[in-house]
């Protein structure tokens, strides 16, 4: 045997029970026979506690005792084997089992021996004691169910009902989690036979104690009576079975809080399996599929690696929540991380690293059902005639006909005409996924496979080849497989080989709440998007982009600039100036002219760019489409990038896009794209566009009298006209007809194509107002998403706020009369902000794991008027309304403020004056100001180290 065949028997032996080391049948503990309790040394106790008692039943309490001991000192034995073995997974299962088959056995002895002694049964009072599911597989989690089947020869008799009582009630006492069935063997058949859960758990089975011979019989006429019979059956059922779990669970093997059991990529895809190749082949360990040829050696030990590696992970995760937890949250994985011996290191966090193994070893669980399938077809092709055609149906995409050259098209999938197409032209490895969309055909599992085994010859030699990488070109800027393709080449390492920069991001997870994916599965999301744009299925949602994708764009600079996005991720660099630098290298080789190539970089270094301005600053403010538009230069770039950063964005994962960011886009994009073709002077003086405003006014107000009206415009100052539009003027103008000396007037308005709702306020000013406000949506469940406040010359304030729910949503009609009732009582002092927030705040154990330097940046250039204060720091309840009071305390009056919320990291920006009505430019008034923001901050949320800067001109990047 060679060193490798001993490698995959080892490696697969502790994926299957054998070996009989224990008397249920298992092998492979984290502790040796000598350190575990034996049956006959339990038994013995239970034997002296019961004669010692006056009459048996006296005993239970003690022998409940005795077993809880041993469970305790099991799972002690297994927490400390995690500690010194953290990724001894499937021993580390395999133990637990072990331990819950001594006090099941135990229980059966106490039970039979003393509670319902009967020296002779007839044939009829057999039981036989089975483990069936996960549990009779031996493989249990530490807080795993206990899934028990209770087996006589024929109907239940009074005596056997008695002990499985008995039994239960123990194990129940025992804190155990049983799942149990008492069945007779003709009921297990019959039950099999029409649900297929039931058929599954019969498939795995041991004999934890009582008698053999039912157990025997039932496993001899399962065998003989069903499972033979009913192969395709049992297939087509666990796969339609697993489509379904995948569509429940995200339908993604990268989402970034897995569950790894039921999503895709984790323990129940590698057990299904096993279930079919156990149920087709009737084979115990795996290494006997490579033996049959279902499996290369290779491939039994990735499965086993995958198995050993996910087993800890579930073990480590149990453990830590403290109960049957199987969602792999953001708290949890970095303890588990650590745990496991994942440390910082190269610019990433342990976390990551560790998450980056577990997305390998799902994408390898992947690989590795691709491969089954296309054995199991090969093998079973002429005898099994329905499995075939089941098999095919599950990748068949259309009626392709033939195909010629390199490969032809067989029962409707594309396959190579012999195992040397590679190995002749290695181009065609790039050929197969291009040929299969022409075809709009599935490609067959055992070309997948061969192309698999086939990626040595993914080398320098062919990166440069141009026939490659015009093939490569092709596919990428596909407008209808362009996901399709990348997706497939990116699961079969394909695209991570010819793109060795883009094999560095796969599998690599980003450690924040705001990206739902991992990098990789995010920039093919991104290309799924863009496809979608142009293939006019995203007009509703995208207008501008789909009317700029029809006009006609540089598809090849677009779809380039995607794939390389966020390809400089996990580097210590700014990951936007490395992915310029790839795109400066890479572009010429897939065929770009020089023009493109600078285009891509510069789309590339500036993808975060418009992202940033829209969310981030005053886009009524004409000096930030100015700057902007100075660094745009040109309609053709705004165009790329305004359709680069929507893709972008809706990429990131469900629930990230919403009405308020698409209108903020949108406002930048025309107002950017006036200015760079000339539609609109930048320079129109203050005063004419204040007069435009006001002329807007009286248009809106065709009752009022012209002396009402004049008298509404003198009230408010120029930076009012120019800092709302005119449907709002209108609003304040008549909330001013309502209001008196200390009243509170308010008005909410839905806001649809925001996503938002408007709320004007309408009140007597004073210091602090903004602020009192702030904490008054806090309370109240809203998160404000823009702000601006105006006094007028009679000492009035007009404060606007844009909010939106829990779910980024406008708020419900409903709930507006207690909004605005909370924002009464607060402004008038009958509820005080500060201290109701205090009582409110309640750290979730989730949003804890993160840790988001605070980070203050002044801006005098991006505004006229304004000195731009912006805060970067972990988002919490009332943020807004601490900083805006702190800023007040300051002396310094908040005339807006915008915040934008990534995931746990929230950026607030503030547009202020001092009391003079100046910019802040004093240095030591900056360096007072951020140090009143840190130690604020820091009050109610303990931060990292942080780093500020101060008079600077260049926005802060988004955390993309």
């Amino acid at each position: 045997m060679s060193d490798l065949d001993s490698q995959v028997k080892d490696a697969s032996d502790e994926l299957e029970p054998g070996g009989q080391t224990t008397f249920a049948g298992l092998s492979h503990l984290v502790a040796s026979a000598a350190e575990l309790p034996t049956i006959e040394a339990l038994q013995a106790e239970i034997d002296a506690i019961a004669q010692a008692a006056d009459t048996p039943a006296r005993a239970r309490a003690a022998v409940v005792e005795l077993l809880m001991r041993t469970l305790t000192s099991g799972r002690d034995t297994v927490r400390r084997a995690m500690i010194d073995e953290p990724q001894a997974g499937l021993r580390l299962a395999r133990t637990t089992a072990h331990m819950t088959d001594l006090v099941v056995a135990a229980v059966w002895h106490y039970a039979t021996a003393y509670l319902h002694h009967a020296p002779i049964r007839t044939k009829g009072e057999r039981l036989a004691i089975v483990a069936v599911g996960g549990y009779g597989r031996g493989e249990m989690a530490p807080f795993s169910d206990v899934d028990l089947l209770f087996v006589t020869p024929w109907k239940r008799t009074p005596w056997a009902e008695s002990v499985v009582e008995s039994m239960l009630y123990i194990l129940w006492d025992l804190k155990l989690k049983v799942g149990q069935a008492v069945r007779s063997v003709d009921e297990c058949l019959r039950l099999g036979a029409e649900d297929i859960t039931i058929r599954t758990n019969l498939l795995e089975k041991r004999l934890i104690a009582g008698d053999r011979a039912p157990f025997e019989r039932l496993d001899r006429k399962l065998w003989d009576d069903l499972f033979l019979k009913t192969g395709p059956e049992f297939v087509e059922a666990k796969l339609e079975e697993r489509d379904k779990r995948h569509e429940r669970h995200g339908g993604s093997r990268y989402l970034l809080e897995p569950n790894i059991k039921e999503g895709k990529g984790g323990l129940r895809d590698l057990q299904t399996l096993h279930w079919i190749s156990r149920y087709l082949y009737r084979v115990d360990k795996a290494w006997e599929l490579c033996e049959m040829g279902v499996f290369e050696r290779e491939e039994v030990a990735l499965f086993a690696e995958a198995a050993k590696f996910i087993w800890a992970v579930r073990c480590h995760l149990h453990d830590v929540a403290g109960r049957a937890q199987e969602q792999l949250t953001f708290d949890r994985q970095i303890e588990i991380a650590a745990r496991m011996g994942y440390h910082d290191a190269g610019g990433r966090m342990g976390v990551e690293h560790f998450m980056h193994a577990y997305f390998r070893h799902a994408k390898n669980v992947g690989d590795l059902t691709r491969i089954f399938s296309s054995a199991l077809e090969a093998q079973h092709a002429k005898a099994m005639p329905r499995f075939s055609m089941l098999l095919r149906a599950l990748s068949f995409r259309s009626g392709a006909s033939a195909a010629a050259g390199a490969f032809v098209v067989r029962d409707g999938r594309l396959a190579t005409r012999d195992d040397q197409v590679f190995r002749n032209d290695p181009v065609n490895l790039l050929r197969l996924f291009r040929e299969a969309a022409r075809l709009d055909a599935q490609i067959h599992p055992a070309a997948l496979r061969l192309v698999t085994q086939s990626l040595d010859l993914i080398d320098d030699r062919l990166r440069e080849n141009a026939a490659a990488n015009s093939v490569f070109m092709e596919m990428l800027t596909d407008r209808q497989n362009a996901e399709w393709l990348m997706r497939l080449m990116n699961e079969t390492d394909v695209l991570g080989r010819f793109i060795p920069e883009f094999g560095r991001i796969v599998s690599m997870m980003q450690f924040n709440m705001y990206h739902h994916y991992t990098v990789d599965e995010h920039i093919i999301q991104t290309i799924r998007v863009l496809n979608r744009i142009e293939q006019g299925a995203a007009g509703e949602e995208h207008p501008v982009s789909t009317d700029i994708a029809k006009s006609g764009l540089n598809r090849r600079v677009l779809y380039t600039a995607l794939l390389f996005h966020d390809i400089g991720k996990g580097d210590p660099r700014d990951h936007s100036e490395l992915g310029a630098e790839i795109a400066e290298r890479l572009c010429p080789r897939l065929g770009l002219d020089d023009a493109e190539t600078e285009l891509v970089a510069w789309l590339v270094r500036n993808h975060l760019l418009m992202s940033d301005v829209a969310q981030k600053r005053d886009i009524a403010d004409p000096v930030t489409v100015r700057d902007f538009a100075r660094t745009i230069q040109s309609p053709e770039r705004l165009r790329l990038l305004l359709v680069l950063t929507v893709c972008d964005i809706r990429g990131v994962g469900p629930g990230v896009w919403n009405n308020w960011k698409a209108q903020l886009l949108r406002k930048l994009y025309w107002d950017t794209r006036a200015v760079l073709t000339g539609g609109a002077d930048v320079d129109t003086t203050q005063a004419a566009r204040v007069q435009d405003a006001k002329d807007a006014l009286a248009a809106l107000l065709p009752d009022w009298d012209a002396a009402a009206v004049e008298a509404e415009c003198d009230r408010h100052y120029p930076h009012y006209w120019l800092g709302l539009e005119p449907e709002l003027h209108k609003v304040f103008a008549e909330l001013s007809r309502e209001g008196a000396q200390g009243k509170i007037i308010s008005r909410f308005e839905q806001d649809p194509d925001r996503d938002a709702t408007t709320a004007c306020i309408y009140l007597q000013d004073h210091p602090g107002i903004f602020s009192r406000m702030a904490g008054a949506f806090a309370l109240a469940g809203a998160s404000v998403v823009d702000a601006r406040t105006y006094t007028t010359a009679d000492g009035m304030a007009c404060s606007a706020f844009w909010i939106q729910d829990a779910e980024g949503k406008p708020f419900e009609a409903s709930r507006l009369p207690r909004l605005q009732r909370t924002i009464e009582r607060t402004v008038r002092g009958e509820v005080v902000a500060r201290d109701a927030l205090r009582e409110k705040r309640r750290e979730k154990p989730r949003e804890l794991s993160f840790r988001v330097p605070t980070r203050i940046v002044f801006d005098n250039e991006a505004s006229e008027l304004y000195t731009v204060i912006e805060v970067n720091a972990r988002d919490r309840l009332g943020l807004l309304h601490v900083l805006a009071r702190t800023l007040t305390d300051c002396n310094i009056n908040i005339f807006s403020a915008i915040i934008a919320t990534y995931g746990e990291h929230a950026v607030d920006v503030f547009y202020v004056k001092d009391l003079f009505g100046l910019k802040i430019r004093n240095p030591q008034k900056q360096r007072l100001i951020e140090r009143r923001l840190f130690d604020a901050i820091e009050a109610v949320m303990p931060a990292l180290p942080a780093t500020a800067a101060a008079a600077t001109d260049e926005p802060s990047r988004s955390p993309k």
